[in-house]
């Protein structure tokens, strides 16, 4: 997997899913809507850590610098 997300993006990606963490956690959302943030928040901070988002290589987005 070549890498294909910028630091500016994954910084967001990070910031987002700690919002989302922080939502859930003080029960500001809670129920379905706070499942679905946690999993989003989860699959953001994995993406960034990896550096690579599978749904940037089908629409053909790369936003790492060369």
């Amino acid at each position: 997997m070549k890498p294909n997300m910028g630091n500016t993006d994954r910084i967001i990606r990070v910031l987002l899913a700690i919002v989302f963490a922080g939502l859930y956690f003080t029960g500001t959302v809670a129920g379905t809507w706070g499942t679905v943030l946690v999993v989003l928040g989860g699959i953001f901070l994995a993406t960034s850590v990896i550096s690579f988002c599978p749904l940037y290589t089908l629409v053909g987005v790369n936003t790492c610098k060369k």
